[in-house]
């Protein structure tokens, strides 16, 4: 059971932070160069139907892996150990990029237009980034925690 949550976890992630990699690098460079926000619009539409799904994989995969681990919502934001540090900090940042998300689902991507491309832009390289640290941090369960 434990193999199968850690490769559905890691499917999960490659979609999530290969599809905002692919926008970080080539679609959100591609809008600012040629003014034109429909490039973001359009890839948000159609990587949406992945995206949504691998994130919500991942959480659920997270969250029953935290417990394989032996760290139960009571330990959850503890930093009392190594695992629990590693499960509090992606947590956290869990939270982080869930906020920066519905954001910019929310107020920006509506209303998306040159005018705040460039808020849309940090939001997008967040995120990225965001996911980025969390994969990186997540590598730290396998060596004991941080």
């Amino acid at each position: 059971m434990n193999q199968l949550l850690i490769i559905l976890h890691l499917l999960g992630a490659s979609i999530w932070i290969g599809g905002h990699l692919i926008l970080c690098l080539r679609f959100l460079p591609k809008a600012i160069k040629e003014q034109n926000v429909e490039v973001i619009t359009s890839f948000e539409k159609q990587y949406e139907t992945i995206g949504i799904p691998s994130l919500l994989i991942q959480i659920v995969t997270g969250i029953l892996l935290s417990y394989q681990y032996g760290v139960g919502w009571q330990d959850w934001f503890s930093f009392k150990g190594s695992i629990e540090t590693v499960v509090s900090i992606k947590l956290s940042l869990l939270i982080f990029t869930l906020i920066l998300a519905a954001h910019a689902r929310i107020f920006i991507i509506p209303k998306l237009s040159l005018k705040n491309l460039n808020f849309m832009a940090f939001h997008i390289v967040a995120i990225t980034l965001t996911g980025i640290v969390m994969l990186v941090i997540g590598t730290f369960v396998r060596s004991g925690g941080l």
